[in-house]
């Protein structure tokens, strides 16, 4: 035999083995529908009827979940809510299901219909709103394995509530529940479990605005209801707050107005239209900050951390326009009392002056006048109060009155005082603030 003739045998032997590889795609794929056909036919399967129990007792059927979190869009303090969107994963065993795999070619069947098979009834037990994913084609498959395990996989988008507890506002962790429930089979039909390993993935780059996830723990809910137990299953998500927004927005904006307030304690207290004017601006600029903290939370009962800093700071900025007004008046006392010892001084230099004229004139005025003073006479109070003074117990030197003293007017003295104590008691009430709102947050992690 020549080599053309053993080249056309192998030609013909390549193009043989082809096209019964083909025949044999279009079989499997023939053998796949008659699958479908065998195991979910009329009168053959029935969706109606939950599967048995393990081993094909008469025990609860056991479907296991796990989710995969894609991303949580917001979590907003007003409504208390949070969005997320997840792919929600179910698992159960249905022996009716079970085919040949024929030599394990076959791995599963896939379904987009769930209707064709039975369904867990679960459902989001604290879900708000809720829809599912259709771009392009609906976001859900259902993978049915050759020994009867069904997979259940779908994409969803959920607003789900999330009471927040707001006392240690904006130092506060909010913990946010995700719960899955059955609703109308008991336990004794159905139980839902977390698959062993790793039930709940998080996106590696999950991005919050206002918010850091810092771990989430999963957990049992079963509820007891007059119609039975019902199998439950809860994610819960734990966010700590970012508080570098609120510093740079909040607590230092406050600070700079406080302190803006005390520049009335160097101003001239005759600059009446000046210290009242900051007053009042640094006051209203302090209530409209509050007002527009307050407008993006909700009302709530009790009181929350930013609540006591803002009405701190509110008081301190009306007590600063409150010293200038004790101070006007202190100036108007200084004022009077000031007229009252020139007219005193007057009236005693006009009394030394008409006595000593009295003993110039009248050489015989001597003989006249008493020996003892009248108690009311200038000359006589002179000398009581100076032999007072000579006759009082020296007193200790005093620093704080030293250092005062050279302040002649008390309002000049009450604005040096203010200089002083407004700043010592703001860093005392920071103290004692951020400890107390830190060591909170800490206990209650």
């Amino acid at each position: 035999m020549g080599a053309g003739h053993c080249f056309w045998i192998l030609y013909l032997a390549c193009l043989c083995s082809a096209s019964l590889g083909n025949n044999a795609k279009i079989n499997f794929r023939e053998k796949e529908k008659k699958v479908l056909d065998q195991i979910l036919g009329q009168g053959k399967y029935d969706a109606r009827i939950r599967p048995s129990g393990i081993n094909g007792t008469d025990g609860p059927a056991i479907v296991r979940v796990n989710i995969f979190v894609r991303s949580i869009s917001k979590i907003d303090d007003v409504t208390m809510e949070y969005s997320v969107q997840l792919t929600f994963r179910e698992q159960w065993l249905d022996e009716r299901l079970k085919f040949d795999d024929i030599g394990g070619r076959l791995k599963y069947l896939t379904l987009t219909e769930a209707n064709r098979v039975w369904m867990p009834d679960l459902f989001f037990s604290n879900e708000k709103e809720g829809h599912f994913h259709n771009i392009i084609m609906p976001n859900v498959y259902i993978r049915i394995f050759p020994y009867g395990s069904v997979l259940y996989s779908i994409r969803i988008s959920l607003t789900l509530a999330c009471p927040m507890n707001l006392k240690l506002y904006p130092l506060d962790r909010q913990v946010c529940s995700l719960r899955m429930a059955s609703y109308g089979w008991t336990t004794a039909d159905l139980v839902f479990l977390w698959k062993e390993g790793d039930p709940v993935q998080v996106v590696k780059n999950l991005h919050l605005p206002r918010f850091t996830l810092e771990k989430f723990l999963t957990d049992y809910c079963n509820s007891k209801t007059n119609t039975g137990e019902y199998s439950c299953l809860k994610v819960d998500l734990l966010f700590k707050r970012e508080f570098s927004y609120y510093l740079i927005q909040i607590y230092i904006p406050c600070c700079m107005l406080v302190i803006v307030s005390w520049v009335s304690f160097w101003l001239d207290q005759g600059a009446v239209p000046a210290r009242v004017s900051l007053g009042v601006t640094t006051l209203l600029t302090m209530a409209t900050q509050t007002s527009g903290i307050n407008a993006s939370l909700p009302p709530v009962s009790y009181t929350k951390a930013i609540d006591v800093w803002t009405g701190v700071c509110l008081t301190f900025v009306f007590g600063a326009l409150l010293e200038f007004a004790l101070v006007n008046y202190a100036s108007r006392s200084d004022l009077h009392r000031e007229n009252m010892k020139k007219k005193r001084r007057e009236v005693e230099q006009a009394s030394l002056d008409a006595a000593s004229d009295l003993l110039d004139t009248d050489s015989n005025a001597t003989f006249a006048m008493p020996l003892v003073r009248h108690p009311g006479d200038p000359l006589a109070l002179e000398k009581l109060r100076q032999c007072e003074i000579h006759m009082a117990p020296p007193k200790r030197p005093n620093c704080c009155r030293t250092w005062l003293s050279k302040f002649p007017t008390r309002s000049k003295r009450i604005d040096v005082i203010s200089r002083i104590t407004f700043p010592l008691v703001f860093a005392l009430f920071n103290l004692v603030y951020w400890s107390t709102y830190l060591f909170r947050e800490e206990e209650e992690n």
